[in-house]
């Protein structure tokens, strides 16, 4: 929006008052969200070990390739910079 228009939106100390309400509802809302997502980002994995705490094979699979992975990563930059 362009400032013309905000300008004649809040005309009164209500009518900004409740806009800040609505914005801080917005912003709480959106900051639950982030943590909810940050939790799930964080937590403990548990696709190496099934249920009875054996070792999955899909999870040592997963592991050892972004262990390669990285492997592969490092050995490149060294041959890039060893100069």
């Amino acid at each position: 929006m362009t400032e013309e228009t905000n300008t004649n939106l809040y005309t009164t100390l209500r009518s900004i008052e409740e806009r800040k309400m609505q914005l801080r509802k917005e912003i709480r809302k959106d900051n639950d969200k982030i943590n909810k997502l940050r939790k799930d980002l964080f937590a403990k994995p548990t696709a190496l070990t099934s249920k009875r705490g054996k070792l999955n094979v899909q999870g040592l699979m997963n592991t050892g390739a972004g262990v390669f992975d990285g492997l592969l990563l490092v050995w490149k930059l060294y041959r890039k910079f060893k100069k």
